[in-house]
């Protein structure tokens, strides 16, 4: 077979760059989208991703990236990986700006993705046997906790989102898979959360002992569509050891529990 194509969104930052550097590295075609197009620049220079600057919350820009698309070449796999958090007050008191944004930007811009690339994944698949459809979601989409009422909200839709997708497929060889992180420290999800807060960034990470890497999550990724093609993760939560849900987790030195 062909070397296989896939597409990652949120590509200039954390889990979607580590993602593109490691398909690259693994000898995949790659485009990275975002929209920051300078940070793809550099992406494109290091890695020889293809990149395509887009805000995925603008219809045309989805538009214009499927044409690229189109005129580039086949391609078998997306990795639906733009999102974002805002804020962490109650529903009572949350700005209903911060909960929108996080709709559109985890939800309908995952929707608006998918329609538009879902009939070239359908060519991909039929020149190569099968194609994928990759999800980040969060364990924020599967467990609620007090001040995540507006990403709860979002992340559990996009939860819903891609078990409707997985049904709606089914018969076709395309996989729908979900990778729902729980911690991350990477260099940009709690500090866009918090407004550019870095020392409300920073205390979310303090004394937990190694939470995860975006490197870690983009293994998972990258091993999940590396999978032979008629075995589907449908879906993966990784946590770090320390967390044992989105409200629980250790801080200081993991130690064996005596009698």
């Amino acid at each position: 077979m062909s070397v296989r194509r896939v597409v990652v969104t949120g590509a200039s930052s954390g889990i979607g760059a580590a993602a593109v550097r490691l398909f690259r590295s693994n000898g995949w075609e790659v485009v990275g989208v975002a929209r920051r197009a300078d940070r793809l620049a550099g992406l494109a220079e290091e890695t020889g991703a293809d990149v395509f600057a887009a805000d995925l919350t603008k219809q045309e820009d989805v538009d214009a990236l499927r044409a690229h698309l189109e005129a580039t070449g086949p391609i078998h796999a997306l990795v639906n990986n733009a999102g974002g958090a805002l804020g962490l007050d109650s529903v009572e008191k949350s700005s209903i700006d911060d909960w929108v944004w996080m709709y559109e930007i985890n939800v309908i811009a995952t929707k608006r993705v998918i329609g538009a690339l879902l009939p070239l994944l359908r060519s991909g698949a039929a020149e190569s046997g099968h194609a994928d459809i990759l999800n980040i979601t969060s364990i924020a989409g599967h467990t609620a906790y007090v001040g995540g009422g507006g990403y709860n909200a979002a992340k559990f839709a996009e939860h819903a989102l891609t078990e409707v997708l997985r049904l709606e497929l089914n018969g076709e060889p395309i996989r729908v898979i979900e990778v729902a992180p729980g911690m991350v420290a990477t260099e940009e999800f709690s500090l866009v959360r918090f407004g550019g807060d870095k020392e409300k960034r920073d205390a979310v990470y303090q004394d937990v002992p190694e939470p995860l890497t975006a490197e870690d999550v983009a293994a998972t990724i990258v091993d999940a569509l590396e999978r032979p093609r008629h075995v589907d993760l449908d879906l993966i939560v990784i946590k770090p050891v320390a967390q044992a849900a989105p409200y629980r987790f250790h801080k200081g030195e993991l130690r064996v529990s005596g009698d």
